[in-house]
C-alpha cells in the first residue's frame, strides 16, 4: 500500500477537529480512532502505513486505506477523489441543423412550380400560333434557317463575330470561368449573401446566353435579318 503523505494526514486531522468544534490537535499527534466515522483514518492503519506495512483484512485479504477528507468553503467535507470540476461534466448538446423534411417543404414547392409552368404553357399556346408543318425538304431550305434553341446563342454570335471568335474563343472563355469558379470562391457557406462572386458569375453567364437565344428566336426574320416580331411575326422557331 502506498504511504499517505504526512501533510495530507495533518490536514485531515485539522479538518476533523474543526468539524467537531474542538481545537486542532498538535501537528505531530495522530488522529484518534475511538470516534471514527469514516472521515478520518484509524490510528492502527496510520501506524502501519507509516511503517510500510499493510493490515490484513478479516477475510484474509488486504485492507485499503480511505483517502483523507478535505473541508470545502462551506465547511462540508469532500473526498479528494470525488472533487471534479463542473466544466468537465457539462452536457453539451449539438446545435440544431438547418434541415427540413422533403414533405411538405420540397414537394409543395415543386408541385406549385409545375402548376405554374403548366398554366403558363396553356396561356402561351392560346395566343401564339405554332403549327407543326410538314417534314423537312432537303431540296427546299427554309428561310430563315435557324438552329435549335439551345444553339441559337452560337448562331447569333456568328452574325456578330468571326467564326473562330464566336465558335471557339467566347464559349471557351465562358467555360473556363465557370470551371474555375469553385476554386476561386472557396467559401463553404450556402447562404447567397456569402457567395456573391459565384452567384455573380453564374448570373452573368445565364443572362448573356438568354439574351442571345431570345434575339435569335424572336428578332430574326427572313435571311436571319433583325426584325421586330410584332411587325413581321415569328419566323422559324417552332418548325420541325
Amino acid at each position: 500500500m502506498t504511504e499517505i503523505p504526512e501533510h495530507l494526514l495533518k490536514r485531515s486531522q485539522e479538518a476533523k477537529a474543526k468539524a467537531d468544534g474542538g481545537s486542532a490537535p498538535p501537528s505531530d499527534a495522530p488522529a484518534d480512532s475511538s470516534d471514527d466515522d469514516g472521515e478520518t483514518i484509524p490510528r492502527s492503519l496510520l501506524e502501519q502505513s507509516q511503517q510500510g506495512g499493510t493490515p490484513a483484512a478479516a477475510g484474509g485479504g488486504v485492507a485499503t486505506i480511505a483517502p483523507p477528507a478535505m473541508a470545502g468553503p462551506s465547511g462540508n467535507t469532500h473526498r479528494l477523489l470525488t472533487v471534479v470540476k463542473s466544466g468537465s461534466i457539462q452536457d453539451v448538446k449539438a446545435s440544431p441543423g438547418d434541415k427540413v423534411h422533403v414533405w411538405p417543404h420540397l414537394l409543395a414547392a415543386e408541385f406549385t412550380s409545375a402548376l405554374f409552368l403548366t398554366a403558363f404553357v396553356l396561356v402561351f399556346s392560346l395566343f401564339i400560333n405554332a403549327p407543326l408543318l410538314e417534314y423537312a425538304n432537303h431540296n427546299a431550305t427554309p428561310n430563315p434557317s435557324k438552329a435549335p434553341w439551345y444553339f441559337l446563342g452560337l448562331q447569333e454570335l456568328l452574325t456578330m463575330f468571326d467564326p473562330m471568335i464566336a465558335g471557339v474563343t467566347i464559349p471557351g472563355i465562358v467555360l473556363v470561368l465557370l470551371g474555375f469558379a469553385p476554386y476561386i470562391d472557396r467559401n463553404p457557406s450556402n447562404a447567397p449573401e456569402d457567395r456573391k462572386f459565384a452567384i455573380s458569375i453564374q448570373t452573368i453567364h445565364l443572362m448573356f446566353w438568354a439574351v442571345l437565344v431570345i434575339i435569335g428566336s424572336f428578332f430574326r426574320g427572313q435571311g436571319f435579318n433583325f426584325t421586330y416580331p410584332w411587325d413581321t411575326g415569328l419566323h422559324g422557331i417552332f418548325h420541325l
